[in-house]
């Protein structure tokens, strides 16, 4: 009963989190630090087994050397998130005088 209760929690959040999305994953960065090195995301097995698709969304503090130093989920699949996550904690960016908070959108799409 419990196996079926979770695969109709996920099959529920897949379809309301889920977009028509571009092949493959993308990753964009919208604030005005430039990214130096970016770490693609793993597609999660369960996302791949049950075709989700998303656009995670995030908020990444960067700290002055540029490293990131946190990240806030702004929005999307919850079985996309943690991938977003860990992928993000590994991206480098430019130096800069201070700390800033850059907002970064991963998009997951199997094909």
């Amino acid at each position: 009963m419990w196996r079926i209760s979770k695969a109709l929690y996920l099959l529920f959040a897949a379809v309301i989190f889920c977009h028509p999305l571009s092949v493959g994953q993308q990753a964009e960065s919208g604030g005005s630090r430039k990214v130096l090195n970016r770490v693609m995301p793993v597609y999660p097995e369960l996302a791949r087994r049950t075709n989700v698709t998303g656009t995670v969304k995030l908020d990444a503090t960067i700290a002055p050397d540029g490293r990131v130093t946190a990240t806030e989920v702004v929005g999307g699949n919850p079985i996309l998130i943690q991938a977003a996550v860990d992928a993000v904690r590994k991206w480098k960016f430019e130096t800069s005088a201070q700390q800033t908070k850059e907002r970064i959108e991963l998009k997951f799409n199997p094909r």
